[in-house]
C-alpha cells in the first residue's frame, strides 16, 4: 500500500469580515478538497499542541511524526539542506530574510517589498566573497534560497547555535543586535563573526547597483539581512528506517525541502517549483503521480497558501485554494484508482486577518480503500471538526498513515 501526503502551509483560518463571516476555506469552491472529505474520514488537528502557534519547521517535524521538542536543531538548518548546502558538524546555520532599514536604521519592510528571486540571487552574489577578520578560522558560505529568503552558514571550528535572533519579526523598529545566549566561548565567537558579517553585508547591500536603480523606481532596496533560527546538523532516525518505506518530497521552499530531507525523504526537483504564488503546481502534481510508481509514501508541498495569509488577502487565499483544488484532480484520480491513500492537511492556521500564525487547529482528511467514511461533505474547519477522527495531535498523523500501510508493528502480546 501507499500513502500521499498534501500539506497546503498556512491553511487553517479564521472568519474573516471580507468573507462575510467565513473562512476562505468554506468560501472556496473545491471541488475536489471536498471530495477527499466526503470520501474519506476528517478531523481537526493541533500540530504542535492546543493553542500553540507553530512555525513550519516545527510543524513539519511534527507531521512526520517527529517530537519537535526532542529533535529541534533550529530552523537554519533545515534552510542549508534545502538549499542543497552539504552542512559538516560544527557548522551553525541561519535563515536570512533580505529587509529594507531606512536612514535612521529602523526596519521598513522584513522582505524588501517581496523582493523578486531573481534580484535577490544577484544580490546573493555580492556577499559570497565576504571574509571574518575579527574570529580566526571562521568561513562564510551565503546562498539565496526563494524570493526575500536566503541562508547564511558559519563554519569553523568553536562555535554555536546558541546566538539571539536579528529578525525581530516586527517592522518600525531596529534589527537586534547578535548576542551570544551563554556565556560560553563557542557562542561569544559565533555573535563576534555574525556581527561582522551583517556589518559588511550591509555596505555592499547599500551601495549594489541594484538597489540603486530599484530606489530611483520607487522600490524599496533590499539593504539589510536579517537572520534568524540559527542551527546545527539535525540528529534524526530517518523516516525511512523508522517504518522500512521508501519516502519522497516535493516541495518550492528551501525549508521544506530542508526539513524533509533531514528526515530521510528523497527531493525530487521540479522546474518552476518556487514556493511562490506563481508556483509550479500542475508540474509538482505530475511529479507526485509518477514518484507513486517507485515510493511507498509521497510528500506534496504547497506554499501559497500561507504567502496570502501573510499578506492579509482573504479574497486571494480563495482563489489560491480553488486553484489547488483543481490541480490535485489528476493526483485524486490515480489515488482512487489504485486504492492508495491520500491525507491533506495544513500544517498551520495563518488567519488571513491577522498575517501571523496562530495556534488554532487545522482541518485534515483521509481518503482510501477502507477508512471509515464519516457524514462530512465539505473540506474545512468547522465542517472537519464534526469527522470521527476527531481532533488529533500533528505527531499523530504518520501513525495513523502507516497503520492504513501496514507497517505499525503489534505493541504488547
Amino acid at each position: 500500500m501507499k500513502a500521499v501526503l498534501i500539506v497546503c502551509d498556512g491553511l487553517g483560518d479564521r472568519p474573516t469580515r471580507a468573507l462575510r463571516g467565513l473562512t476562505p476555506l468554506q468560501a472556496a469552491r473545491a471541488d475536489t478538497l471536498n471530495r477527499i472529505a466526503s470520501e474519506g474520514e476528517c478531523g481537526i488537528m493541533d500540530v504542535i499542541a492546543p493553542g500553540q502557534p507553530p512555525g513550519s519547521d516545527t510543524a513539519h517535524l511534527a507531521l512526520f511524526g517527529y517530537d519537535p521538542y526532542a529533535c529541534y536543531p533550529g530552523r537554519g538548518a533545515f534552510e542549508a539542506l534545502g538549499v542543497g548546502v552539504e552542512l559538516q558538524p560544527g557548522d551553525v546555520a541561519f535563515r536570512c530574510n533580505f529587509g529594507t532599514v531606512n536612514d535612521d536604521g529602523i526596519v521598513i519592510d522584513r522582505r524588501a517589498g517581496r523582493i523578486s528571486s531573481e534580484e535577490a540571487r544577484q544580490l546573493a552574489e555580492a556577499l559570497k566573497d565576504i571574509r571574518i577578520e575579527s574570529v580566526s578560522g571562521v568561513q562564510v558560505i551565503f546562498h539565496h534560497s526563494s524570493e526575500h529568503r536566503g541562508v547564511l552558514v558559519l563554519r569553523g571550528e568553536g562555535l554555536s547555535r546558541c546566538v539571539s535572533d536579528v529578525d525581530t519579526h516586527k517592522a518600525g523598529v531596529k534589527p537586534a543586535v547578535p548576542q551570544p545566549l551563554d556565556d560560553s566561548p563557542e557562542a561569544e565567537r559565533t555573535a563576534k563573526a555574525l556581527r561582522e558579517f551583517l556589518e559588511k553585508a550591509g555596505k555592499i547591500l547599500a551601495e549594489h547597483p541594484l538597489n540603486l536603480e530599484r530606489v530611483k523606481r520607487g522600490l524599496l532596496p533590499a539593504n539589510i539581512l536579517l537572520p534568524r533560527g540559527a542551527g546545527t546538523l539535525p540528529k534524526i532516525e530517518p523516516i525511512t528506517r523508522i517504518w522500512g518505506i521508501r519516502a519522497a518530497a516535493i516541495a518550492g521552499g528551501g525549508l521544506y525541502k530542508g526539513v524533509a530531507r533531514a528526515v530521510g525523504f528523497d527531493l525530487i526537483q521540479v522546474p518552476g517549483a518556487n514556493g511562490t504564488v506563481n508556483t509550479n503546481l500542475r508540474g509538482k502534481v505530475e511529479a507526485a503521480i509518477r514518484a507513486l510508481d517507485s515510493y511507498d509514501l509521497v510528500f506534496l508541498h504547497v506554499k501559497a497558501t500561507d504567502n496570502v495569509s501573510h499578506d492579509k488577502n482573504p479574497v486571494k487565499k480563495v482563489e489560491v485554494i480553488e486553484w489547488i483544488s483543481r490541480e490535485l484532480t489528476p493526483l485524486v484520480e490515480k489515488v482512487t484508482s489504485e486504492e492508495y491513500y491520500l491525507a491533506i492537511t495544513g500544517d498551520h492556521t495563518t488567519p488571513s486577518e491577522v498575517g501571523e500564525h496562530r495556534g488554532d487547529p487545522v482541518p485534515i482528511a483521509i481518503m482510501g480503500p477502507d477508512v471509515r467514511r464519516d457524514d462530512v461533505k465539505r473540506f474545512d474547519e468547522i465542517s472537519c471538526a464534526r469527522g470521527s477522527l476527531c481532533r488529533i495531535r500533528g505527531t499523530d498523523l504518520m501513525r495513523i498513515l502507516m497503520n492504513y500501510l501496514g507497517r505499525v508493528p503489534l505493541f504488547g502480546e
